[in-house]
């Protein structure tokens, strides 16, 4: 059936809406570069201010926070633990003996070093946003032990916004770097309270939700923690529409498919350097260390998709899968 020219010419002019929407705009400022798709904030990477570079907040397609909010705010009614958890990052807690991960006092006794913003090597804007990045990784006492480079490009349709995730460390020429087996470590995200699982899902005291979470391999819910799969999706009712976060692990990644840091509290990590960690019934201490040899690297890939529905509304396997395939 043929369309009246009018209505051919309100779908094409619609088309083009929908099309300048999803472009995305990078904006440079003194400590952050924020992230705009279709005229609308997304997130913002921050560099400055914290022990490790983050991205903070992460807004649905409808402006809906999906991470947590503390510690960059407080009082907000959520968990207010665990003040390392910053909304989106990259870190690891094992690193020549060094814990990235944790700060302070919290967490592990290793002492705690911090990975310093280095230089904003590029940004771009268009249909796909690219920031790159480098930073280093220094120990308390000063020590440089590696350095990384990240690649964050940020795209968004009227329902969907993606962050396609890479991150190559290099160890210095004259000494390796050592990954210790931990399960704190990878890319992570802290998410919204609401996409908790209930209370008195596990023993562990938080502020519930009424989130859910499945894994490519099925597993469910707290079952999900310290099991291996391409994919992890948390997704939850919140005010009367279900929202959901996939975090996809590319099959050239280390030890893919990795294990995932699934917590029923809201943190879930890609982490292919747990293994004795998450398998310790099976595994002896340390199985999962992982050395860089001097001179030489580790790139890991991830994509993170922020979506409507449930994992089978969303077509997360589908989704993963054209992830996949990517070289």
């Amino acid at each position: 059936m043929r369309l009246p020219r009018p209505l051919i010419a309100f779908a094409t002019l619609a088309t083009m809406a929908s099309v300048a929407a999803a472009d995305v705009i990078l904006t440079r400022a003194e400590d952050r570069v924020r992230v705009e798709i279709g005229g609308q904030l997304f997130t913002a990477y921050i560099f400055q201010g914290a022990f490790r570079p983050y991205c903070y907040p992460i807004l649905a397609t409808d402006g809906t926070p999906l991470t947590r909010s503390f510690p960059m705010k407080s009082g907000l009614g959520e968990d207010e633990d665990h003040p390392h958890h910053r909304s989106l990052w990259f870190a690891h807690s094992d690193v020549n003996g060094v814990d990235f991960w944790n700060q302070d006092s919290a967490g592990s006794p290793r002492p705690k070093g911090k990975i310093i913003h280095d230089a904003l090597l590029a940004t771009s804007s268009g249909p796909v946003g690219v920031l790159r990045a480098r930073s280093r990784w220094v120990s308390p006492d000063g020590k440089e032990f590696c350095t990384d480079e990240t690649t964050w490009r940020f795209s968004g349709t009227a329902d969907t916004r993606t962050i396609d995730f890479a991150i190559t460390l290099r160890a210095p020429a004259d000494a390796p770097v050592r990954l210790g087996d931990n399960k704190d470590g990878g890319l992570a995200l802290r998410l919204a309270t609401w996409l908790n699982l209930p209370a008195g899902a596990t023993k562990r005291k938080y502020t519930g939700g009424v989130g859910h979470i499945v894994t490519a391999k099925g597993d469910r819910e707290a079952a999900a923690w310290g099991k291996r799969a391409e994919w992890c999706d948390y997704h939850a009712a919140h005010d009367g529409k279900i929202y959901g976060i996939a975090l996809f692990d590319h099959p050239q990644n280390l030890r893919h498919p990795t294990w995932w840091h699934a917590r029923e509290y809201g943190l879930v990590s890609a982490n292919p350097i747990g293994w004795h960690d998450f398998e310790a019934r099976t595994t002896k201490a340390g199985a999962g260390d992982f050395t860089i040899p001097a001179g030489g690297s580790l790139t890991l890939r991830y994509q993170i998709l922020f979506h409507f529905g449930n994992d089978k509304d969303a077509k997360i396997a589908e989704r993963y899968a054209a992830f996949a395939a990517t070289k």
